[in-house]
């Protein structure tokens, strides 16, 4: 707990909603929060320096518009929070690679694909230490490529935690920015609306490095445009001495990651995905309503008795305020965050 912890939750959920906002009102095709990614929050309980889980908020937003959302976790913990809530629902596939093995949150086995409705749609790829920029590669693009052949979001959710970073005092990937980066720049690739978010990350000086980075990334800044390695100087300069550069070069750690056991892991999720029923490519209407069609709607209406308060003429049933915004279809776990 700290002075201000409502106020900074408001800020950070309220980025990443505006953002999935804007994404369905088609005012951009990339939107990008890095305060937020708060994965590990949970309905009812704070988790892992998580208060509001924004990814999932954001997610509920973006529903209102999409048949079908994916949401993609490159932060070395397990994004829980996120694949708790939509573990039973074929609407949202949530994709995580992360460290796996006494280590928080001790969730994301690779046998986690999924219940009821949502078997299948949870994809989680356990690694082990030293996992490196060409490893990480060989997994993340196959991967993906069968994702979105076979899911066809309408759109994305891209929670990038630098803690994956090599360097990080709590994680023990070795990734370089680069490596980091091809994750952001290949989702990027498919020209899918994408919402882009912050997360984990505690070695500060390397934190912004990624993210700036990752904002060229993501911006096509590239060849003779490309971000300069030579950091300009600024009020922070000093914090990224002594080489004052925006890439730093990887450790020396060895890789635990097998290529027999990533291959064998990559294997058996490729088969998870082929069990799934390929998504039509026609997008589907799901009754969302955006902000921008609710600010324009007519009022109906003037007085008091125009208005339908909970449990009258319903059954006694009450009147829940997201039957207005969202389609009743929706499974029940969305409006659990």
């Amino acid at each position: 707990m700290f002075d201000g912890l409502f106020e900074f939750c408001r800020l950070y959920t309220s980025g990443s909603i505006g953002g999935a906002v804007r994404l369905n009102d088609d005012l951009a095709d990339i939107c990008i929060n890095w305060s937020g990614g708060l994965h590990h929050a949970k309905k009812a309980e704070a988790s892992g320096f998580c208060y509001v889980n924004d990814c999932v908020l954001a997610i509920l937003e973006l529903l209102k518009k999409h048949e079908r959302v994916l949401y993609i976790d490159i932060d070395i913990h397990h994004g829980d929070g996120v694949e708790e809530a939509f573990y039973t629902t074929d609407r949202v596939m949530t994709l995580s690679f992360h460290k796996f093995g006494e280590y928080f949150p001790g969730t994301g086995d690779v046998l986690d694909i999924g219940h009821g409705a949502g078997k299948n749609y949870a994809i989680n790829f356990p690694l082990n230490d030293g996992m490196d920029d060409k490893s990480f590669k060989s997994i993340f693009r196959p991967i993906m490529d069968a994702v979105m052949e076979k899911f066809r979001p309408g759109a994305i959710v891209l929670q990038c935690g630098a803690d994956s970073l090599s360097g990080d005092r709590l994680g023990c990937f070795n990734l370089s920015l680069k490596g980091h980066a091809d994750c952001v720049a290949y989702v990027r690739s498919f020209n899918v609306p994408l919402l882009v978010l912050g997360g984990g990350g505690y070695t500060l000086r390397n934190v912004p490095r990624c993210w700036t980075y990752e904002t060229s990334v993501l911006l096509g800044m590239e060849g003779e445009s490309e971000i300069r390695d030579a950091l300009p100087y600024n009020d922070y300069f000093e914090y990224f001495g002594p080489d004052y550069r925006l890439h730093l070069p990887v450790s020396n750690m060895e890789n635990l990651n097998s290529t027999a056991y990533l291959e064998k892991t990559k294997v058996q999720l490729l088969e998870v995905l082929r069990q799934i029923e390929c998504a039509p490519s026609v997008q589907m209407q799901t009754g969302g309503t955006s902000l921008k069609a609710l600010m324009n709607a007519p009022v109906q209406g003037k007085g008091d008795d125009d208005v339908k308060m909970a449990g009258d003429g319903d059954g006694g049933r009450g009147i829940d305020r997201n039957e207005m915004l969202v389609d009743k279809k929706e499974h029940p776990a969305e409006f659990a965050a």
